[in-house]
C-alpha cells in the first residue's frame, strides 16, 4: 500500500510502545492513563526519576503506582532499571519474576534526569554476562557526552556513540540489545550491520522532525536531537523495508509546560516531546505520509513482541484506526495544578482510533 484512503481501517492487535516516560507523583496521575488513550496495551517504562530506579523493590512499587493511576487494567507496564553501580549479578536471576525486562543505559548528563549516568562500560562485564544467562534486555541511550575539545556535541553524539554498540553487540553475542530512539542515518546502518541481538526503536516525532523543527522551537527540543533530512528520510525507509529490528519506542517524555516554554540566560528549557495521548493515529498519520502504512501492525506490535519474546495472547486486545479527514490534536491536558502539551497541539492529523476490542 502506498498511501490510504480516507475511510480505509487498519486493525492493530495489543499495540506496544517499548520506550516510554511516566514520570512520579501528580505528573505520572496525569499521563499515565494517556497510553491506553493513545491506543496502547503495552507500556515499556523507563527508570530516570529523581532518584533513580536501581533496585527491584523500587521497580515493584513504581509498577504498583502505574497500575494505580492508569485507568485501565488491561495495560501491562514493563519495568527497567538503571545502569549504575547498585546493580548487583547475583539479583539477575530474580528480575523478570519482578516484571523487571530490561536495564537502561544512560551515559552521564546526557539527557534528563541522567546525571548518575554511567561513564564506561568495562566494570558491568558481569552484570551483563548475567542479563545473557536470564534474557535481561540491555536499552542504549546511545549518545556520548559533549566534548568540544574533541569535537563533539548533541549534532555527532550519537554517531560517535556506535563503535560502542558494535563493540557491546560482539562482546555479549547471547544479550538483547536495543539501541533507543535512533535519529541518523548512521544509526540506521550500524544496526543493521550488528547481529540478530541488536535492534532499534524509532520514534514517532522522529519521523517527523528536522533540525529546523527544534531551532527555536522548545516543545519539539528532546534528546537526542532530530537530524537532517537524510537522517530522517533514513529513519522511514528501515520502517518501510520491514526490517524486523526496527519498532516503535516513542520516548513520549512529558514536562509541565512551563518548563518546555521556558529558557533562562543559565538554563535551557525542558528535552522531550510528549506523544503518548495520540500515539497510535499519530504513527498512522506519520506512517501513510510515506507510504509504509502497510507497516503500522509490525511497526507498532509485532516486530518489538517479537523482539522481547513477548506475544501477544490469542485474546489480546484490538485497536482499529481509520483514515479521516481530520481531527485537531488536542492543545494541552491538565489535572491537579499540572498542565503538559502534546506534540502538534492544535494541529490535524488524518486518523483516529474508532474501534476498540478488549
Amino acid at each position: 500500500m502506498s498511501t490510504a484512503n480516507y475511510g480505509d481501517m487498519i486493525e492493530v492487535t495489543a499495540p506496544a510502545d517499548f520506550h516510554v516516560h511516566l514520570r512520579d507523583g501528580e505528573l505520572s496521575k496525569l499521563v499515565t492513563p494517556h497510553v491506553h488513550k493513545g491506543g496502547f496495551y503495552l507500556a515499556y517504562v523507563m527508570p530516570n526519576l529523581v532518584p533513580p530506579i536501581t533496585t527491584t523493590e523500587m521497580a515493584v512499587e513504581y509498577k504498583k503506582r502505574l497500575k494505580d493511576y492508569s485507568g485501565s487494567s488491561k495495560v501491562e507496564f514493563l519495568m527497567t532499571l538503571y545502569l549504575s553501580d547498585a546493580l548487583h549479578p547475583s539479583d539477575v536471576k530474580n528480575w523478570k519474576a519482578a516484571g523487571i525486562v530490561g536495564v537502561k543505559s544512560y551515559p552521564r548528563g546526557v539527557t534528563t534526569n541522567s546525571d548518575e549516568g554511567i561513564e564506561s562500560y568495562d566494570k558491568y562485564d558481569e552484570l551483563f554476562k548475567a542479563m545473557e544467562v536470564h534474557g535481561i534486555v540491555l536499552n542504549l541511550h546511545g549518545e556520548i557526552p559533549s566534548d568540544h575539545s574533541k569535537n563533539i556535541c548533541v549534532l555527532n553524539a550519537e554517531e560517535r556513540f556506535l563503535p560502542i554498540l558494535s563493540n557491546l553487540a560482539n562482546k555479549y553475542p547471547k544479550l538483547r540489545i536495543v539501541l533507543e530512539h535512533a535519529t541518523t542515518a548512521a544509526a540506521v546502518n550500524a544496526v543493521k550491520a550488528c547481529g540478530d541481538n541488536v535492534a532499534c526503536t524509532i520514534t514517532a516525532h522522529h519521523l517527523a522532525l528536522t533540525v529546523d523543527d527544534w531551532a527555536g522551537q522548545s516543545f519539539h527540543f528532546c534528546k537526542p536531537v532530530a537530524k537532517f533530512p537524510d537522517d530522517r528520510r533514513a529513519l522511514q525507509e528501515a520502517i518501510k523495508s520491514g526490517n524486523k529490528k526496527f519498532f516503535l519506542g516513542s520516548d513520549s517524555a512529558p514536562h509541565p509546560s512551563l518548563s518546555k516554554s521556558t529558557a533562562t540566560a543559565t538554563s535551557g528549557c525542558a528535552a522531550g516531546v510528549y506523544t503518548s495521548p495520540i500515539l497510535l493515529p499519530l504513527v498512522a498519520h506519520l506512517l501513510d505520509s510515506f507510504g509504509a502504512i502497510d507497516r503500522l501492525a509490525d511497526f507498532t506490535s509485532n516486530f518489538g513482541r517479537g523482539f522481547y519474546q513477548i506475544p501477544a495472547n490469542s485474546d489480546a486486545p484490538k485497536v482499529s484506526v481509520e483514515k479521516v479527514q481530520g481531527v485537531s490534536v488536542q492543545a494541552e491536558y491538565s489535572s491537579e495544578g499540572k498542565t503538559v502539551v502534546p506534540f502538534w497541539a492544535n494541529r490535524q492529523i488524518e486518523w483516529q482510533i474508532v474501534n476498540v476490542k478488549e
